[in-house]
């Protein structure tokens, strides 16, 4: 284990030193409504999460007014009120992209939406998507611990989730490491993420975390902890939680390839201080779904592990955003006080992780997103 964790001894049995904290939490969450899930009592507009606008009556009846009906038209999997679902991930602007809907009746919804009343009602349905009581959770013996971080409000890739997880767990036995997994966001407490030298992040979709969660691991993450994100929990087009976005990730997705979705693409490994991808080829073939990002991870201090060949791909445009990034980051590392991020936009697609290159690559990532080995760039926040 590195020198700068400040992980807890680990227990091989369920903590039950945190059963009756558990249960305490419980009871309260069940004769007390959560006050701290994000927006909660935020005004309604046109920024509203999607899902939000509706599980209000109201506010449906004002956008289909106003967007020719457009909520009652879209597939079932871009306007449902229960997560996992698209609408996790979506504004109005964003609704109006996707369905080829001009944008000049936003400012007239958003008068209307302004006006509707907050309910008591709302705000328990706004908070219902977030959890609140924390797992128990049995630690195996290995190291490093790894917790293996799978709860999604948004877009759920049920095959590339299940691949990657897959994948993660057949690694872990084969080199000894102690993994845990959990879909439950409670998860993000202080007395369990100490347990921890890693968290993974597993195509993760939506907001997640209340704001005491958030907290949580913020703080995990300056003292030491580990960060790894897959692909898609860097790929929303709309983000809640700016620090995970523009300070973890480091850089804001802004579209993928379309015509087609999925490519042949040369993946190019750099040498960097991390040492993520040595041994490995310089340059190999990969397809997948391929993502573009600004600002340029590399731009603000992040060690570049691999880019895109953008002459062997058609990065083409995304509604209407040119895609091209020239110099095209698809995996990066940085550290943000004594702690390690690593992501990767690579694995939409379940063969990615089967792929002997890829998973290579995961695995040293791990080891260093786990203080293992070596060097922290630092990254310059500019955002």
């Amino acid at each position: 284990m590195s020198p700068n964790k400040t992980r807890a001894t680990r227990p091989a049995i369920v903590l039950f030193s945190l059963a009756l904290a558990i249960f305490s939490r419980a009871v309260i969450a069940e004769s007390h409504p959560p006050t701290d899930c994000p927006l909660r009592d935020q005004p309604y507009s046109i920024q509203t999460p999607l899902m939000d606008i509706l599980l209000k009556p109201e506010a449906v009846a004002i956008v289909n007014s106003h967007m020719q009906g457009v909520l009652d038209k879209m597939p079932r999997g871009f306007v449902s009120s229960e997560p996992p679902s698209f609408s996790a991930i979506l504004d109005l602007k964003g609704l109006a992209a996707l369905a080829g809907l001009p944008e000049d009746s936003l400012p007239a919804i958003d008068r209307e939406l302004a006006q509707l009343p907050l309910t008591d009602a709302d705000r328990t349905a706004r908070c219902a998507r977030y959890d609140f009581v924390p797992p128990s959770l049995e630690i195996p013996k290995g190291d490093p611990a790894i917790l293996l971080f799978e709860k999604i409000n948004g877009y759920r890739d049920g095959p590339s989730v299940e691949a990657a997880s897959k994948a993660l767990k057949t690694m872990a036995a084969e080199h000894g490491w102690a993994l845990v997994q959990t879909e439950n966001g409670a998860v993000m407490t202080p007395e369990l993420l100490s347990h921890f030298d890693l968290v993974i992040w597993n195509n993760i979709s939506g907001d997640v975390l209340t704001l005491t969660q958030r907290q949580a691991f913020i703080d995990y993450i300056r003292a030491g902890g580990g960060f790894l994100g897959i692909h898609g929990s860097g790929g929303d087009p709309m983000y809640l939680w700016d620090w995970y976005v523009d300070e973890l990730i480091g850089a804001r997705f802004i579209g993928h390839t379309k015509s087609p979705q999925f490519q042949d693409a040369t993946v190019n490994i750099h040498e960097n201080r991390t040492g993520i991808g040595k041994g490995m080829p310089a340059g190999f073939s990969m397809n997948d779904e391929w993502y573009s990002f600004a600002p340029n991870p590399g731009d603000s201090g992040a060690a570049i592990i691999a880019t895109l060949d953008e002459s062997t791909y058609t990065p083409g445009d995304f509604h209407g955003r040119d895609l091209r990034m020239g110099n095209h980051p698809i995996a990066w590392a940085h550290c943000l006080g004594k702690g390690r991020s690593f992501y990767s936009a690579i694995g939409h697609r379940p063969e990615t992780y089967s792929d002997p290159h890829y998973v290579e690559l995961l695995y040293q990532a791990i080891l260093w997103a786990a203080g293992e080995q070596g060097d922290c760039p630092a990254r310059v926040v500019t955002r």
